[in-house]
């Protein structure tokens, strides 16, 4: 989410004030998280989707972020319909399908689709550094906000660590394979990425003293709210609220 593949547009979307997009996506989530009659799940994809063509998002990035969601919940497909007890649809051998369990992993699945789209329209349309300030602005504790901060941008060059201690190991012969030497190379691994990064937050602290830090980012721009904001607001706050009365 948080890459900044949909950061750059200049749809109606992206142009909204980001502390309004963050409380409707989290509203919006709610309800749906929250929501359990199929009839609720039509108005909140149509939402959903709706924002995400008038955010102008790729479709094709789209379609493989849900891949990669679905990726996960396909795990569910091979427990949920076995292990939840009900009425039985099918049997494979000496398990039983139930059609509560099926139904169940179902409704997991098209609520998580639609809440992934709201959050790709709302939120992964705002910048990394407005969206740390928005959240401040709604009130989120500041050390919360300095966390989302560091992460976002020491994330990828922890990354970055790790592929050079991959490569290094690769250079000096290693091949995975099923047996001790594999695990406690990666055991060594691991405890160097962890040693390199702390390492590195020590540096950046000091960095960031001798520079004046004292304990709060400032923002160098402030948002406005206007008109638009308050349109789209209502008119999303009222599919939401047609949501939840489904």
């Amino acid at each position: 989410m948080i890459e900044g593949t949909f950061t750059h547009g200049n749809s109606v979307i992206h142009r909204l004030d980001p502390r309004i997009k963050l409380m409707l996506a989290f509203l919006f989530s709610v309800v749906v998280a929250v929501s359990s009659r199929w009839s609720a799940f039509i108005p909140g994809f149509g939402t959903a989707f709706i924002l995400v063509l008038g955010a102008r998002l790729p479709l094709g990035s789209v379609f493989r972020r849900l891949m990669v969601v679905n990726g996960l919940i396909l795990f569910l497909w091979f427990f949920l319909p076995f292990t939840v007890g009900g009425m039985s649809l099918w049997t494979l051998g000496p398990l039983v399908a139930t059609k509560e369990g099926t139904l169940l992993a179902a409704l997991i699945t098209v609520r998580s689709n639609v809440i992934v789209l709201a959050l790709m329209a709302l939120v992964s349309t705002i910048p990394v550094f407005a969206l740390g300030h928005a959240m401040r602005e709604l009130g989120v504790p500041e050390k919360m906000v300095q966390l989302f901060f560091f992460t976002s941008r020491y994330i990828h060059v922890i990354h970055e660590e790790y592929q050079r201690l991959v490569r290094a190991m690769k250079m000096r012969g290693f091949g995975r394979k099923s047996n001790l030497h594999t695990y406690r190379t990666y055991a060594y691994l691991v405890g160097m990425l962890l040693v390199r990064s702390y390492e590195r937050a020590e540096r950046v602290k000091e960095a960031m003293l001798c520079r004046g830090f004292r304990g709060r980012f400032y923002a160098l721009s402030e948002f406005h709210l206007g008109l638009g904001d308050l349109f789209f607001a209502t008119g999303l706050l009222a599919g939401v609220a047609f949501t939840a009365l489904l």
